[in-house]
């Protein structure tokens, strides 16, 4: 009986160790083939993410339209040669003489239109000038600051360092802003006319010191009743030379 027993439990131990070895084949194949449902549609989103990419179309920048500051002072459909030189470009000729006439090849700079003598449009011309730099110029072609800090009536004269542009209707070498010392000429609107009238009719009451802004020399002049005129005579020859002028440092009108 107990070998019978024995027997029994053997078989059953074997059936329940198929079983868990069944059981473990069954859940591995599911979870293979739950593991391949869930790849596949990640797969197949990156491919339609890919394709998207690469078959999106291919859209062109948009071509800058901004007008450049240039254009205002270009005019339009003028003729080339009388063009300011913020419109255009020019070859610098090295083999022109100083001071003497040289034709220079220019070009328009993009978006200036211009034509010739004969109203044809073009791009490529020449311009005439004199040789020489625009530091070199007459001082009416060009514009500069004035100094408003200098004395003008000083020995030795003085002179400021000036920023200076050349007018737009004239052509030369180099830079066209540049940098000057120039004399002292600016007025504070005091005229030499009226001073020297005062310095002679009222100047023993010190009016025309007063009128150049010379208080203190007016006082004393005022209280010296003209340095018993002797001051009053000095002075109608200091302002009539112009060796007096206004306390600010100005010429006079």
């Amino acid at each position: 009986m107990a070998a019978l027993w024995m027997l029994r439990a053997l078989r059953g131990l074997c059936g329940a160790a198929l079983f868990l070895s069944q059981l473990s084949v069954l859940s591995g194949r599911v979870g293979s083939l739950m593991t391949t449902k869930l790849s596949q549609p990640q797969s197949t989103l990156a491919k339609s993410l890919t394709s998207t990419s690469t078959n999106t179309p291919y859209f062109k920048a948009a071509e800058s339209t901004e007008i450049p500051p240039y254009m205002i002072k270009c005019p339009s459909n003028g003729l080339c040669s009388r063009l300011p030189p913020d419109c255009m470009t020019c070859n610098t000729n090295y083999s022109c003489i100083y001071g003497k006439p040289a034709t220079f090849d220019c070009k328009v700079k993009p978006h200036v239109h211009c034509v010739d003598e004969n109203n044809h449009e073009q791009e490529n011309f020449t311009i005439n000038m004199t040789c020489q730099f625009c530091w070199q110029l007459a001082t009416s072609d060009y514009v500069c600051t004035n100094s408003t800090n200098c004395m003008t009536v000083s020995c030795p004269r003085q002179r400021y360092n000036a920023t200076c542009t050349v007018r737009d209707h004239v052509h030369c070498l180099g830079n066209r802003v540049f940098p000057k010392m120039l004399y002292c000429n600016w007025t504070g609107g005091y005229k030499w006319s009226t001073a020297l009238a005062l310095s002679i009719t009222l100047g023993g009451f010190g009016a025309d010191r007063f009128y150049l802004g010379q208080w203190r020399e007016g006082l004393g002049k005022l209280f010296s009743f003209g340095g018993l005129g002797i001051w009053t005579l000095i002075d109608v020859l200091l302002i009539g030379v112009g060796y007096v002028g206004p306390a600010d440092g100005s010429l006079y009108i």
